[in-house]
């Protein structure tokens, strides 16, 4: 059983928006800061976004400055990442996980691992 169930992914043109979705499966969505990550075909993975637990104080990369929005809903144990003007440069798998503190971009791990989801694929292409 997967720690989070994403969504919301898909083809778009650049200039585009999606806006993805990260839903809690059995797990304390509330105790944990949120972070969203991607990884492009051949390259490592990445943080792009995170949202603390305490006060929603959220964290971008500088790639996305400007263009992402990370926000939360605790009561539905749902977290979204809304993303505009998108570029190529944006295409890759998207995965929420959970993580102590928003900053770092570190993933907790618990007894049956990293606590992060299997992701949905965005693909920015005209």
């Amino acid at each position: 059983q997967v720690p989070f169930v994403e969504s919301g992914g898909g083809l778009v043109q650049p200039g585009g928006s999606l806006r993805l979705s990260c839903a809690a499966n059995g797990f304390n969505f509330g105790y944990y800061a949120i972070g969203w990550y991607r990884q492009a075909p051949g390259k490592e993975s990445e943080g792009v976004s995170c949202i603390s637990h305490r006060d929603a104080t959220t964290h971008h990369a500088d790639s996305v400055k400007g263009r992402f929005t990370i926000s939360r809903d605790n009561e539905n144990n749902v977290a979204y990442l809304q993303m505009d003007s998108l570029t190529p440069e944006d295409t890759g798998l998207y995965y929420c996980a959970g993580q102590i503190s928003c900053p770092p971009f570190t993933i907790a791990v618990n007894h049956r691992g990293p606590i992060r989801g299997q992701g949905t694929q965005v693909t920015v292409s005209s």
